[in-house]
């Protein structure tokens, strides 16, 4: 006996859901159902197929080799799908709809261009969420999420943004006062603006060529005290490029030790590696591309 396609569908989200997040509870939370309504859907599912998909644990699901087979075929149903949305929503106009995007929380100085984005995207809501913790984006139901470094979640697609290099800086009022470094050790003998990670409690190393033990003359766990107290002339401090190109091209800020410094991370934005990306997405994923980080 056939299921009526909508329930084929339902089931079928549902497993996926379970089978990504590893956790029937989780998949109701993103659903709006209860984690043993996905337990059903899921065991009429396999009965119905006649193959056992997922093991059940107390504490998570797994899938079985032959569940891990049927999610890949499952992911190219609901691509497909979403192809066939999004080519409807493009005949449609604008780009429309809530967009849940969990940034670092040196993402509040991307704050210029996801404005520039909002103005030419007046049809968007943005939900945007300042976090270092490391956020599970299928299971805390984000449509995407931007972060530094490399990606092992095989469950997520990504999308390179750009690249940001570290750079010390400090204002030249300060360096008329206090002399300009010309080598790391001599950091030493200067006042050091620290940048403490918000998780981890350890300080961010500067990118320094050699062992140096740096002096703390102040320390923030978020990048914005750091640029104005440098912009005050109270320190030497270690920040990403992106967040004092500004101030650098109006003289506010002065680059040094550039030859003794070494460094390059990259942002990437993230999101389910099940979903097509919707048309806000895409617009959203594009315009960071251009503009976040102009060559």
């Amino acid at each position: 006996m056939t299921m009526r396609h909508t329930d084929s569908l339902g089931a079928l989200d549902a497993f996926v859901r379970a089978a990504e997040a590893r956790s029937f509870t989780a998949a109701g939370r993103q659903l709006g159902v209860s984690s043993s309504a996905i337990g059903k859907a899921v065991a009429r599912l396999e009965q119905r197929l006649g193959v056992r998909l997922l093991h059940r644990s107390t504490r998570s699901v797994t899938l079985t080799p032959e569940g891990a087979l049927f999610l890949e075929r499952c992911r190219r149903i609901f691509s497909e799908i979403e192809t066939a949305e999004t080519e409807l929503a493009q005949t449609q106009g604008t780009p429309r709809g809530r967009l849940r995007v969990s940034l670092p929380l040196a993402g509040m100085l991307m704050m210029p261009t996801l404005g520039a984005f909002m103005q030419a995207y007046p049809e968007i809501e943005l939900d945007l969420d300042f976090t270092d913790r490391l956020v599970d984006v299928i299971e805390e139901g984000f449509d995407a999420v931007i972060r530094a470094g490399e990606v092992s979640d095989s469950r997520l697609m990504s999308r390179f943004l750009g690249v940001f290099r570290l750079q010390l800086v400090a204002a030249p009022g300060y360096l008329a006062r206090r002399g300009v470094p010309r080598s790391p050790e001599e950091l030493t003998g200067h006042a050091c603006l620290q940048h403490r990670f918000a998780t981890s409690g350890k300080f961010e190393p500067w990118p320094l060529r050699g062992e140096v033990a740096l002096p703390s003359t102040a320390v923030a766990n978020t990048i914005e005290p750091l640029i104005a107290l440098a912009e005050q002339g109270l320190g030497i401090a270690c920040l990403p490029d992106f967040a004092i190109r500004r101030q650098i091209e109006e003289g506010r800020l002065a680059v040094v030790l550039a030859d003794h410094t070494a460094h390059e991370g990259v942002f990437r934005l993230l999101w389910p590696s099940s979903r097509y990306p919707s048309p806000k997405l895409r617009v959203f994923v594009d315009f960071l591309a251009r503009h976040l980080f102009p060559v």
